[in-house]
C-alpha cells in the first residue's frame, strides 16, 4: 500500500531506527512501527504515543532524563565494586556464579532452585516465553493499557491479542479478563503494578484470579515494580507452593538500579520452565560481571531502602506540585506518574526537551497524558519548573 492508502486506513509504518530507541525497545525493535494519521505510535486499541523524530539524539543533552523509568541512584556501590573485581575473570564462563545467584534468589522467593530461570533483564524472559508459548499460534489476554513487550513478541510469532480495557480506577478488570479466555488462549499476562499507568490491582483479588485461572492457562505476572509499591501489594510467587501454573517475572533494573547491567529472572513451575529450556537457555546471556553485581546488590538492603524512600519523596513532591497547578494524577505504586495534560502531547515533549527535560506522552482513551519518571529531587524540581512554564 502506498502512503496515501495507508493514511486512508489511518495507519502507516515507520522503521524503528527513526524513533528514539526507548520507544521501540525489545527483541523486534527493528520491525516497522505503526503510525496513525495523526503521526502517533499505535501501541494498542486504546493507546497512542506522541514522539519527537529527533529524540533519538536527546539523551546525552538532557538535564533530566525522565522518560524510561530508570533508577537515578544506581547501581549501588557494592555492585559497582563487585563488577570491577569480576572483569579480569571475563575469560571464563560463569556457571558456578550463576548457580550461586540462583540459590540466593530461590531462598529469597521461598522456592527450590529448579523454579528459577535467569535472563539478561526480565524483558528478555518475557520475550523468550512469548516466542516459545506462541510459536504455534493461539491468543494472549491482557489489560489495555499495559507493558507491551511480551504481547508484541507474541504477535510477531503468530499470536493474536485480546486486550481488555482497565477499570475506571486503572486496575485490571479481572472478571472481564477471565471471560475473554477461550479455547485458543495460551496465556494471560498481568503487569502489577501496571505500566504505563502506575496503578495497582488488589493482591488478594489477583491471587484468587491467578489460582483459579491458572488451572486453565498459564498466568504470567510481571512484578518489575513490586518493591516500589512499598508493601502495598504482595508477590504471586507463593502460588507456586500450591502448584499453580503462574510465572512471576522480577528484575534488577528498578529498585536495584541495574537497568543497563541486565539481570532478571522468572519463578515458575519446573515443568513450565522446561518448555522454554527446550528451545532457549535464559541465563546464557548474562555476563560474569553482571551476575556478581546482582549478587552484591541483593545483599545491599540499605541501597534498596534508600531507593524506595527517595522515590516516594520525589513522587510526593511532584504530585503535590501538580495538585497546586490544578492537575490530577493516577495514584502511582511505581517510579513514575501518569497524569492528563491540557495541551497537545507532541508540543509538550518539544517544549520540555528544549528545557532539557525528557518525558513520555500518550493518548489513552482519547485523553492526552504525560508520564514522568522519578529522578533525583533536583531533577524533579527542574521538571516542575519547566512544566509550569509550558505555553
Amino acid at each position: 500500500m502506498n502512503r496515501r492508502n495507508l493514511l486512508k486506513h489511518g495507519l502507516m509504518t515507520l522503521g524503528g531506527v527513526a524513533i528514539a530507541p526507548h520507544l521501540v525497545e525489545g527483541a523486534f525493535s527493528g520491525a516497522p512501527v505503526k503510525i496513525d494519521a495523526k503521526n502517533r505510535i499505535v501501541h494498542s486499541p486504546f493507546v497512542r504515543e506522541h514522539f519527537l523524530s529527533s529524540s533519538a539524539n536527546l539523551a546525552p543533552v538532557l538535564k533530566a532524563k525522565l522518560n524510561a523509568n530508570e533508577n537515578p541512584y544506581g547501581p549501588p556501590q557494592t555492585a559497582i565494586d563487585a563488577i570491577r573485581a569480576a572483569v579480569p575473570g571475563g575469560n571464563r564462563y560463569a556457571w558456578k556464579e550463576m548457580y550461586d545467584l540462583v540459590a540466593k534468589i530461590s531462598k529469597k522467593e521461598g522456592v527450590s532452585a529448579d523454579h528459577i530461570m535467569m535472563g539478561p533483564g526480565s524483558s528478555d524472559l518475557l520475550e523468550k516465553f512469548a516466542i516459545v508459548m506462541f510459536m504455534n499460534g493461539g491468543n494472549i489476554v491482557s489489560a489495555d493499557p499495559t507493558y507491551m513487550s511480551l504481547i508484541r513478541v507474541a504477535e510477531s510469532v503468530g499470536a493474536t491479542w485480546k486486550p481488555v480495557p482497565v477499570k475506571a480506577d486503572w486496575s485490571h478488570d479481572l472478571d472481564a479478563m477471565e471471560a475473554a479466555i477461550d479455547s485458543e488462549t495460551k496465556m494471560v499476562y498481568i503487569c502489577n503494578p501496571n505500566n504505563p499507568a502506575g496503578s495497582l490491582t488488589d493482591s488478594k483479588k489477583l491471587a484468587d484470579f491467578c489460582s483459579r485461572v491458572s488451572e486453565k492457562v498459564p498466568v504470567f505476572v510481571d512484578e518489575a515494580y513490586l518493591e516500589l509499591a512499598d508493601g502495598k501489594t504482595e508477590s504471586m510467587v507463593s502460588l507456586l507452593g500450591k502448584k499453580k501454573n503462574v510465572i512471576i517475572a522480577r528484575t534488577f533494573s528498578k529498585v536495584m538500579g541495574m537497568a543497563g547491567i541486565r539481570v532478571g529472572y522468572v519463578a515458575a513451575l519446573p515443568e513450565t520452565l522446561e518448555i522454554v529450556n527446550k528451545i532457549t537457555r535464559g541465563g546464557m546471556g548474562i555476563s560474569l560481571p553482571s551476575i556478581l553485581g546482582a549478587t552484591a546488590a541483593m545483599d545491599d538492603t540499605e541501597f534498596q531502602k534508600m531507593t524506595i524512600k527517595l522515590n516516594s519523596e520525589a513522587k510526593t513532591y511532584v504530585c503535590g506540585e501538580l495538585t497546586k497547578m490544578g492537575y490530577t494524577f493516577i495514584p502511582s505504586y511505581t517510579n513514575f506518574v501518569l497524569f492528563p495534560i491540557k495541551m497537545d502531547g507532541k508540543a509538550m515533549l518539544k517544549q520540555l526537551a528544549d528545557k532539557g527535560v525528557g518525558v513520555r506522552s500518550f493518548d489513552i482513551f482519547d485523553k492526552t497524558y504525560c508520564r514522568v519518571s522519578m529522578g533525583t529531587m533536583d531533577e524533579m524540581k527542574l521538571f516542575v519548573k519547566a512544566f509550569s512554564e509550558l505555553s
